[in-house]
């Protein structure tokens, strides 16, 4: 018998309330995630990819279905999972130390040990000698991997990342793409990753899972056959390029796109 899933959403629908109605936000969802599993979600905007996530974390309820960590019914979830935003929400009056180790303050822990348990983490992050700058002094990619190291230093099994290197250019995305391949490999963490980025899902993922215009359901879910470790000159091989065609068919689908 296989042990349960880290994650499971089960049947998950979201409507919202508005002026002319209610807003059918998702269809119902079912999706697994296992442990040390990195799976990517794309899907076209407004398909309700970050209301999924939302309610994952907790900062939302479904209007029906329901979530499960570890085999069991999590109705509080909120500090339970690490998510990290598009936006590093870098306090700008704190350091990078400072930044990083917020949620660890806020969880209770003292400051001196929460240096402590950053202090191993800011060379393999890229951040050494950059501990007590201000995030006004640094590049979009060093900002992203200071968020993205406030996120770790949470140390839940379960990280939800939306979009983390959307605002980036497009170097710089490559880079934090293969950067986060190699930590994540070295983390044995279980990774759901919102993009819209084909290629991006396809280069980092386990599993990819298409969704549908709203209301949003799960199209397609396709295993990324590809070998580990990855890097980003995989892009161009043939493999690479079938399996980003076939996603990006499921996406241009009628019944993806919102065609009726």
């Amino acid at each position: 018998m296989s042990p349960p899933s880290v994650l499971e959403i089960d049947g998950v629908t979201k409507y919202f309330r508005g002026r002319g109605g209610d807003v059918h936000a998702l269809a119902p969802i079912d999706l697994s995630v296992a442990r040390g599993e990195f799976v990517s979600i794309v899907g076209p905007s407004g398909c309700g990819k970050s209301t999924l996530l939302n309610i994952v974390a907790g900062l939302e309820q479904p209007s029906s279905g329901r979530i499960l960590f570890d085999g069991l019914p999590a109705e509080r979830r909120l500090g339970r999972t690490a998510y990290m935003h598009q936006k590093d929400l870098l306090l700008p009056w704190r350091t990078v130390r400072q930044n990083v180790t917020l949620g660890l303050e806020v969880a209770g822990v003292r400051k001196e040990t929460a240096a402590e348990r950053a202090a191993a983490l800011f060379e393999p992050f890229g951040l050494s000698g950059f501990e007590e700058s201000y995030p006004a002094t640094l590049s979009g990619g060093m900002r992203q991997r200071a968020a993205f190291l406030r996120t770790v230093l949470t140390e839940q099994p379960l990280m939800l990342l939306d979009e983390p290197f959307g605002a980036l250019d497009a170097l710089t995305r490559a880079s934090m793409q293969e950067w986060l391949l190699e930590l994540w490999e070295g983390l044995g963490r279980t990774i759901v990753f919102i993009t819209h980025d084909v290629e991006e899902a396809v280069l980092l993922s386990d599993r990819v899972c298409v969704m549908s215009a709203r209301p949003g359901r799960m199209v397609l879910e396709r295993p990324i056959d590809l070998p580990r470790p990855r890097r980003y000159e995989m892009v161009t091989e043939p493999r690479f390029v079938a399996l980003k065609s076939e996603l990006l068919a499921a996406l241009r689908a009628p019944e993806s796109a919102g065609v009726r």
